[in-house]
């Protein structure tokens, strides 16, 4: 596994010329040490209202957003989950309120909270949803509070992932595809009646057998195994790229530190765990391929400092995200929108 990349912040970011309305009131740059994504907007002077600005030049934002992939909102202070989204909002008029992934934050239908996972860990890059039948193209992050150190959200772009991943391991993610695992264990991850937002099993059945996926029951329906089949890469309907579109890391055990999959493995056992991956018929992803392919993103990413207000906007097809550790309180709060069914 490589090092990982030295991180930086907003200071220090290049200027750059990109073509906008109202340059007058916005400024662009990239960050010091990426002058590919994300590209930043910041004001250019006091009293720009991002939201009132975004409704008036989404189309250059999103043109922006497919080329870049992602697109950080700096210097807009923004204070509140209220304003968060209706920037986002601005944006992505159709924010998704139905996620059972992420707790709801109470100020907001549509805002989540950020995943709630040890803050001294790392959570693994990942495509949100790409490991189900539908998933948001647009994903927002807020910094209500940015942590007193770390915290940082690392971003890969998915399209320059297929010219670094080993030719003979792609040819299989590409060929043989993915079917993931997912158990729905008490205590140790969220409930299916929460991922679900229903009690009865019937019903779930019938959303698994319409995304293409198979629920089964165990301990008297008190616990949930859904298997769904997904692709490794795809092709971005709007750019037409191929991306390597997946949650592999999020889901295979070698991707855990050996402690947890360790204590995870004694006490489900290999086809208990919470979450695992395999291709597409079946067979082992090995870990070495998980090993290259941590290498690999951590190769690619960038990641920089939050700022209290700021915001960052993805193309989830285009970009995978993560979190790094951190220490101190922190909050971050989540939107997305713009479902595609895969």
């Amino acid at each position: 596994m490589s090092d990982l990349p030295a991180t930086g912040g907003m200071r220090g970011a290049r200027r750059r010329a990109v073509r906008l309305a109202d340059e007058t009131l916005l400024r662009t740059s990239y960050l010091p040490q990426s002058d590919r994504l994300p590209l930043v907007f910041s004001p250019a002077a006091a009293g720009v209202d991002l939201a009132d600005w975004a409704a008036g030049h989404r189309e250059e934002v999103l043109a922006a957003l497919h080329r870049h992939g992602a697109v950080y909102f700096s210097g807009f202070a923004l204070s509140s989950a209220e304003e968060f989204e209706h920037a986002a909002g601005a944006l992505v008029p159709d924010l998704f309120g139905e996620y059972g992934d992420l707790p709801r934050e109470a100020a907001g239908e549509k805002i989540f909270t950020s995943t709630p996972y040890p803050p001294d860990q790392m959570i693994l890059y990942h495509n949100e949803s790409s490991h189900m039948a539908r998933w948001p193209m647009k994903i927002f992050f807020f910094s209500a509070l940015a942590a007193q150190s770390g915290g940082e959200t690392p971003v890969v772009d998915v399209r320059a992932l297929l010219d670094l991943i080993r030719p003979d391991y792609l040819e299989r993610f590409q060929r043989l595809g993915l079917r993931y695992v997912r158990n729905f264990t008490a205590g140790v991850d969220v409930s299916w009646r929460q991922f679900f937002q229903t009690d009865d099993p019937a019903e779930v059945e019938r959303r698994c057998a319409e995304a293409g996926a198979e629920a089964t029951w165990l301990a008297d329906q008190r616990q949930l195994q859904v298997t769904q089949p997904a692709r490794a890469v795809h092709e971005h309907p709007v750019t037409g790229e191929r991306v390597f579109f997946n949650q592999v890391l999020l889901h295979h055990p070698a991707a855990l530190d050996p402690r947890t999959r360790s204590s995870l493995l004694e006490l489900f056992g290999p086809e208990g765990l919470p979450r695992n991956v395999f291709f597409g018929d079946g067979s082992v992803i090995e870990d070495a391929v998980v090993e290259h392919l941590l290498a690999v993103y951590h190769s690619a990413r960038v990641a920089f400092e939050w700022t209290t207000g700021d915001m960052l906007m993805l193309d989830n097809m285009l970009v995978a995200h993560g979190r790094m550790p951190f220490t101190g309180p922190r909050k971050t709060l989540v939107a997305m929108g713009d479902m595609f069914q895969g």
